[in-house]
């Protein structure tokens, strides 16, 4: 896991360039390697979120030999660490060359350092996106049913999910097609206690109407015309574990009647049956679909809606997922690519902007497939915005200015100081423990500008324009 300050290792030769990265990464922990035998020990022994490296090392500095045989070995043995190279001026072939050898990106000699901790930084992000999907799926199996998030709005779902794992209540799962309620149910099963039992699925909205019945209550021998043996449904088949049904709003009527006797008495008929049978699996469902409207219409049993939306779980589209995008993309990289006997090891600076940029209509299922594709039709080491079939997009670098987001803070908290103390500068100057002239410097720097409090006279205590006191 990446620790509360990331290593950064800088491979270098030139001690004088050495010195300026040191006080130009004051958020890192900076390690130093002149040559190849050093940099490969500090990248095994440190493991730094990121490597700083010039392509000229000795005993070949006037050459790119050894920068390119460290690149290679730090790529196999330690794949994780963002690998930056600094080439010569100009010479863009020895850049496109090492980003095809599995560096993340390229700076150019002489290094202009406001450029180069731009791209340390986008490098740190990916760092940490990797790190915490590596400790996610390297978790022990027991634990192995949370769902892949990094957003606090779907870790606190997971959560209610693990609560609800432990009962044998049934479950509702609401949300758009693609954003994975099947792996919600997935995690409902793996995390309770009928664990090691079946987890079977239907597919509601699949099935013919005329089978889905039969499918999922089986049949009774002579029960039916063309009914020539029994045979137990789907219902059986997930005897001691977990029956999803996924679409259930796809269920005709007659289902409905036959599953709303299962989730009231636990038992059921087959088809042409009369004989009781015992049920014992644990009933989760899921749709796409606004149920409350069908129930409206007359198309969903009223019983049955109320009996399974007295427990529901919402789960969010992608697009207000935050990073998960991201953080998902990277996971199907690391499925795929060795699935389909892909070299390909990351996303472009690009493919990120990219995926963060699109509205995902198609959820996590449209995300899988747009990466499945990627992985396969990937000319690079590299998953770019082209491979995903989604246009590159342009990232605002103003959301990592940190003195802006400051400012930004800084205005709210003195605007909803003057909030609560009703436009008097003293009291509102009290809650935001400054002086009072020190109050009026931050009304004229973020604009604040406003008049008495209400029912005072320009005499009280009250706020004065920051203007007018400047003048007085």
């Amino acid at each position: 896991m990446m620790t509360a300050v990331p290593k950064l290792l800088i491979i270098e030769d030139d001690l004088g360039l050495c010195g300026q990265y040191r006080w130009a990464f004051p958020d890192c922990e900076v390690l130093f390697a002149h040559d190849r035998s050093q940099a490969l020990a500090l990248a095994l022994s440190a493991a730094p979120a990121v490597a700083i490296m010039d392509l000229g090392l000795p005993p070949d500095p006037d050459g790119v030999s050894e920068g390119f045989a460290t690149l290679d070995e730090m790529a196999r043995q330690t794949p994780a660490t963002k690998v930056i190279v600094a080439t010569s001026h100009g010479d863009r072939s020895h850049a496109l060359r090492a980003i095809a050898a599995g560096a993340y990106d390229f700076c150019e000699k002489p290094i202009d350092i406001g450029l180069l901790t731009t791209i340390v930084s986008r490098s740190l992000r990916l760092f940490t996106l990797e790190d915490e999907n590596r400790r996610r799926t390297e978790r022990p199996a027991a634990s192995a049913g949370s769902v892949l998030t990094a957003d606090p709005g779907m870790q606190k779902l997971s959560a209610e999910a693990g609560k609800l794992a432990a009962s044998n209540v049934p479950v509702l799962l609401l949300g758009e097609v693609g954003t994975g309620k099947a792996t919600l149910a997935r995690t409902l099963h793996d995390a309770g206690p009928r664990r090691d039992g079946p987890f079977v699925t239907v597919a509601c909205g699949n099935t013919p109407e005329a089978l889905l019945e039969t499918e999922l209550f089986g049949q009774e021998r002579w029960g039916f015309a063309g009914a020539l043996s029994q045979a137990p449904g789907l219902v059986e088949a997930a005897e001691g574990g977990t029956l999803f049904l996924d679409e259930i709003a796809s269920l005709p009527r007659p289902v409905q009647n036959r599953l709303l006797r299962l989730l009231r008495d636990h038992e059921f008929e087959r088809v042409g049956g009369r004989a009781p049978v015992k049920a014992g699996a644990r009933l989760v469902a899921s749709t796409a679909h606004d149920l409350q409207a069908r129930l409206a219409s007359g198309a969903f049993a009223g019983d049955l809606y109320y009996r399974l939306t007295a427990v529901s779980l919402r789960v969010p589209p992608l697009r207000d997922r935050g990073s998960d995008a991201a953080l998902l993309a990277r996971h199907f990289l690391m499925e795929f690519a060795p699935a389909f006997g892909r070299t390909v090891r990351g996303l472009s600076d690009d493919a990120l902007v990219a995926i963060a940029g699109h509205r995902w209509p198609g959820n996590v299922q449209e995300l899988e497939n747009r990466m499945k594709r990627a992985v396969v039709m990937a000319g690079a080491r590299l998953v770019t915005a082209a491979d995903l079939e989604l246009a590159p997009g342009v990232e605002d670098m103003t959301a990592y200015d940190l003195r802006a987001a400051r400012s930004r803070a800084e205005r709210d908290v003195v605007a909803r100081a003057l909030a609560r103390s009703n436009g008097t500068l003293a009291t509102a100057a009290r809650l935001l423990g400054v002086s009072r002239p020190t109050l009026y410097s931050l009304l004229v720097a973020h604009g604040l500008n406003p008049g008495p409090a209400a029912g005072q006279n320009p005499t009280d205590d009250a706020v004065v324009p920051a203007t007018e006191e400047r003048t007085r």
